[in-house]
C-alpha cells in the first residue's frame, strides 16, 4: 500500500433482539452499510434517528485498524438509547477498501505530522 493511502473497514449495523420487547419502531434485521463516508441505509425500512444519532459516534473508530486489546475492537453489540427498549445493534466488519489520501482532503501533510504512528 502507498504511504499516501490507508484502509477503512466496510460495517454493517443490523438491529437484533435482547432481552426485553422492542419498545421504539425497530424491526429485527433492519440496518445500513458504512462505506467509507457513505451510509446505505436498507430500502423501504425505516430505522429509528434516535439510535442512529447514538450508533453514529461509534462508526468512524469501528471503520480503522485497532489494537486488539481496544475494548472498541471486542464490543460490537450496542443497547438502543431508549432504557425501556429490548432493541440491539451490531456491528459488524464486512469488507475493506483502500482511500488514497489525496481523493479525500486538499489538506497537505505535515512535514511532522503528530498523529503518525
Amino acid at each position: 500500500m502507498s504511504e499516501h493511502a490507508f484502509t477503512l473497514y466496510d460495517l454493517r449495523v443490523e438491529t437484533i433482539e435482547g432481552d426485553r420487547p422492542f419498545v421504539c419502531s425497530h424491526k429485527a434485521g433492519s440496518g445500513f452499510e458504512v462505506r467509507g463516508e457513505n451510509i446505505y441505509m436498507d430500502r423501504d425500512t425505516p430505522f429509528s434517528l434516535y439510535a442512529l444519532a447514538a450508533l453514529l459516534p461509534l462508526l468512524p473508530p469501528k471503520q480503522r485498524p485497532l489494537n486488539e486489546y481496544d475494548w472498541m475492537a471486542t464490543d460490537h453489540v450496542i443497547a438502543c438509547p431508549d432504557p425501556h427498549c429490548g432493541a440491539r445493534f451490531r456491528i459488524s466488519r464486512i469488507g475493506r477498501q483502500t482511500f488514497r489520501r489525496d481523493d479525500t482532503t486538499i489538506e497537505p501533510l505535515p512535514e511532522d505530522n503528530p498523529w503518525k504512528e
